[in-house]
């Protein structure tokens, strides 16, 4: 057995100095409810940098996250979580504007994914599409981006950010896959699996891209707190083009079954829509999940405009091709999206990327 070598003086003593400074934002956060408080900006930064670093201990990675959570993280400390992402994370670039589609990364188990489809849509309507995400993961360990993609013949996993940048600037189509590309933020997914519950970095993963410059940054969302904290926090951010969407389990996916709740914040309002399916004949009950393979047959027959997926997409692709400013209205959306998939184009782009994937 080979012995590994003790720690030198010097890591001995910055590892203790940075598991005390840690301490700190512990006690903060930590010290029950009439004492703890919320950190800075600076210090939500430094916290999530010891953590992605190994300078805390892993009792003190996961008494953090616990307390954090029942407490639920502030504006400012997201805020200084995203600076994180932002300099430690994948960067990739567009030469117009994008749009990119913050969901939660433990994936889906109940409903029919919309997604994937929809940014095909998106594509071959020329608008850069960027979607991150990560493997199964805790606590739901849904259906990944990567899986679905599978199922339509797209290999994207296992590609480096290079790759992933070629394929946008070819195809308008980017997945940052997290085991790929951030693997430190991947490494906290062992702390997820001990505690059973969704830690702050899960609220973080709906604010961050790993677009730079110009787009609409688009966040799913559950409950109405969570909603005004990533406003909030987004501003500080200075993210100025936000859509925030109460969509099928907390993800981007518009539904077709009520009313879906978004919100395009600005200095003076919430820019508060209420858009009703019923009024543009787009009503019915959401798609359920039924596997993968039925997931699959359906989602090629609804990328021709057809099946029981068809009606959902086109909500879907139509409304966000309005958002995104590439049609006036939301009626004007919706027409485009049933013409780009009934004329072929869409069909004709997941060939493109399926001939970009099969050649690497």
């Amino acid at each position: 057995m080979t012995l590994a070598a003790p720690a030198a003086p010097n890591d001995r003593q910055a590892g203790a100095e940075s598991r005390e400074r840690f301490k700190i934002y512990l006690r903060k956060i930590g010290s029950g409810e009439h004492t703890s408080s919320g950190l800075s900006r600076e210090e939500a930064a430094d916290a999530l940098d010891l953590i992605l670093d190994g300078g805390a201990s892993p009792a003190q990675i996961g008494a953090f996250l616990i307390a954090h959570r029942i407490r639920r993280p502030e504006p400012q400390e997201l805020t200084g979580m995203l600076d994180v992402y932002r300099r430690r994370g994948p960067q990739l670039h567009t030469s117009k504007p994008a749009i990119s589609f913050g969901m939660p990364f433990d994936g889906r188990t109940r409903t029919a994914p919309i997604y994937p489809l929809t940014a095909l849509v998106l594509a071959s309507a020329g608008i850069p599409v960027v979607l991150q995400g990560a493997g199964r993961m805790p606590v739901k360990y849904g259906i990944t981006s990567l899986e679905l993609f599978e199922a339509l013949g797209v290999a994207l996993g296992g590609r480096s950010l290079a790759w992933v940048q070629a394929l946008l600037d070819q195809c308008n189509l980017a997945l940052v896959h997290q085991p790929d590309h951030f693997p430190a933020a991947d490494s906290l997914i062992s702390y997820r699996e001990d505690l059973g519950k969704r830690p702050p970095v899960a609220s973080l993963e709906l604010l961050w891209t790993a677009h730079q410059g110009e787009h609409l940054l688009v966040s799913g969302f559950v409950h109405p707190p969570t909603e005004a904290r990533a406003w909030q926090a987004l501003q500080l951010a200075g993210e100025t083009n936000v859509l925030t969407v109460k969509g099928l389990e907390g993800s981007t996916d518009l539904p077709i079954s009520r009313a879906c709740v978004t919100g395009r914040p600005t200095a003076g309002s919430d820019g508060r829509q209420i858009l009703h399916p019923r009024d543009h004949g787009c009503f019915a009950h959401d798609p359920l999940w039924e596997g993968i393979d039925a997931w699959g047959a359906q989602a090629m027959a609804a990328l021709g405009g057809q099946g029981e997926l068809a009606r959902a997409l086109i909500w879907n692709a139509g409304t966000y091709l309005w958002q995104s400013g590439l049609d006036a209205d939301q009626a004007a959306g919706l027409h485009h999206a049933r013409d780009l998939l009934t004329s072929g184009a869409v069909m004709q782009q997941l060939n493109q990327v399926r001939q970009q994937t099969s050649q690497s």
